[in-house]
Order: structure tokens, then C-alpha cells, then sequence
């Protein structure tokens, strides 16, 4: 029998994570929410969720010092999966009613407010998968649900050969914004996929299934 992946939903203090882990648990993953840091960096998969403010999500991941640990998986080659705000902290600031917040500087850009007629955008959307992406393999022209009034609008990394180049995910809403990126080891959606449906639960499991087990 084949070993389940072990994935760590990161467990700092963000809402939401219960329906996270259940949705692991449905796209075939061995799941541990925790914050211990020797779980967090020995898993096969580590998922960062986020909700609420990116200035909040900052200040809960630095008090238990998440970042140095995605940063550990991620020199690695570990892989990391970031979720809504969990992806929105992986770039270099973000800036919400006018207060500037440090980011990870995984990526650099910055978050800011949509320039939509409506804020926030809230409901089920499609995405425009980049070419060769294997979190949407299988589910194009699939819907995928949001909730967030702030995003990524630009992509600012320069990547040269022989690294390859990420593969970016776009939907719109007022204006393009990126819905997933999928950067070696390390990918995010700023949409939920656990409160995706089935649609949600086939996209962990396109992620889960690329996880390597350590056996």
C-alpha cells in the first residue's frame, strides 16, 4: 500500500483551518495541524492558510516564527502551498487602508486593493490556468470560490534559465489579479479550495499527489 503524504496545515492562529484539513483529508493526505517545528519541516507538504488582514496574518505567522520555517522547506526544496491571504503574504508587502506591512519577500509585488466596482470579490469565479499547471490539471473551465477584496495585480519575478519559468494562474474582477501561482516548491491560489467543492478537493489532490512521501 502506498504511503498517505504527510501534510502540516500550520496552525498560527488563522481562521478556517478545520475546513482545510478536512479537505486534505479528502484529496488523500495524512494531516497534522501543528505548529511544532520539527512536524512542520519533516512533512511531505506544508499548507499555509490565511484569513482576515494581511498586516494580522503577519503578526501571528512572525510570533511563531513561520516564516524562517517556510523558508527553511522552501531552501530545501520542500513544498509549501499558500491559501487566499497565505498566498498574499508570500510577497514582499501588502498594503491595506493605507498601512504598508512587510511581507515573506518569497516573491516580490505588492498587495493591494482591487480596483473593482465591488469590494470584496465574493463568490465562485474562473481562473485562466497557465500553460503546464498541475494544480489545475484536469479542471479547466472549472469555478473556484473567493472571498478577499486585496490581491496580487502584477507578477514581478524575472526568472532566468535554467530555472523555470512559474506557471501563473489569472482571474479577473474589476482587473486581472493572480488566482495561483505554482513556483517550484512552492505554490498558493487566493482562492479557497475547500470551500471549492469537488472542484476544490481535485486541486489538493493534483497537489497532494505530487508530494513524495518519506518513507
Amino acid at each position: 500500500m502506498t504511503a498517505r503524504p504527510k501534510v502540516a496545515v500550520l496552525d498560527y492562529g488563522s481562521g478556517n483551518v478545520h475546513s482545510a484539513v478536512k479537505a486534505l483529508e479528502a484529496a488523500g493526505a495524512d494531516v497534522s495541524l501543528t505548529r511544532d517545528r520539527s512536524t512542520v519541516l519533516d512533512a511531505d507538504g506544508l499548507l499555509v492558510p490565511g484569513v482576515g488582514a494581511f498586516q494580522a496574518v503577519m503578526e501571528q505567522l512572525d510570533a511563531i516564527r513561520g516564516g524562517e520555517l517556510i523558508e527553511r522547506r522552501l531552501a530545501g526544496g520542500r513544498p509549501v502551498l499558500g491559501i487566499c491571504v497565505g498566498m498574499q503574504v508570500l510577497f514582499a508587502r501588502g498594503i491595506e487602508r493605507g498601512v504598508e506591512t512587510e511581507g515573506l519577500g518569497e516573491w516580490p509585488g505588492t498587495v493591494a486593493q482591487l480596483d473593482a466596482p465591488v469590494v470584496p470579490h465574493m463568490g465562485w469565479n474562473t481562473v485562466d490556468a497557465g500553460d503546464g499547471s498541475r494544480l489545475f490539471r484536469g479542471l479547466e473551465g472549472e469555478r473556484f470560490y473567493f472571498v478577499h477584496s486585496y490581491a496580487a495585480q502584477q507578477w514581478e519575478l524575472d526568472v532566468q534559465p535554467p530555472f523555470p519559468q512559474p506557471v501563473l494562474t489569472w482571474a479577473h474582477h474589476g482587473g486581472p489579479f493572480l488566482a495561483a501561482v505554482e513556483n517550484g516548491p512552492l505554490s498558493a491560489t487566493q482562492f479557497h479550495p475547500e470551500k471549492s467543492g469537488e472542484a476544490g478537493i481535485r486541486l489538493l489532490r493534483n497537489w497532494v499527489d505530487g508530494l513524495a512521501p518519506v518513507l
